[in-house]
């Protein structure tokens, strides 16, 4: 999906659903890494809708020693100018109290 396609689907909803919130937030351990989100009662109730751009991942270290308890850190190298997008959707589970994600098959509607 790219940025064309998500005003689209963003546009669409606010037209048809009732929104009851949208924004766009920082990721905090990546650099450069956005989160646009919005929250409607939809056809299968409260919906959550999330697109992520954040940079490619180059590499990936693995920071420590092969001592017995010794602590472990993971190191990325992100790309400058490689980016990834994902799309994402989620409905409200009322009984765990919480966000489900909605399996990629059932979102025909949206990223075709």
């Amino acid at each position: 999906m790219n940025i064309e396609k998500w005003q689209n689907i963003v546009g669409m909803i606010k037209d048809q659903f009732k929104v009851e919130d949208e924004g766009k937030e920082e990721l905090d351990d990546v650099p450069n890494g956005t989160i646009e989100f919005i929250i409607f009662q939809g056809p299968l109730g409260k919906m959550r809708l999330e697109y992520t751009v954040k940079p490619v991942v180059l590499d990936k270290k693995t920071i420590g020693s092969r001592r017995i308890g010794s602590e472990t850190t993971v190191e990325y190298i992100y790309s400058e100018d490689e980016m990834s997008q994902t799309f994402k959707a989620y409905k409200w589970d009322d009984d765990r109290d919480d966000w489900v994600e909605i399996e990629q098959e059932r979102l025909g509607a949206f990223t075709a």
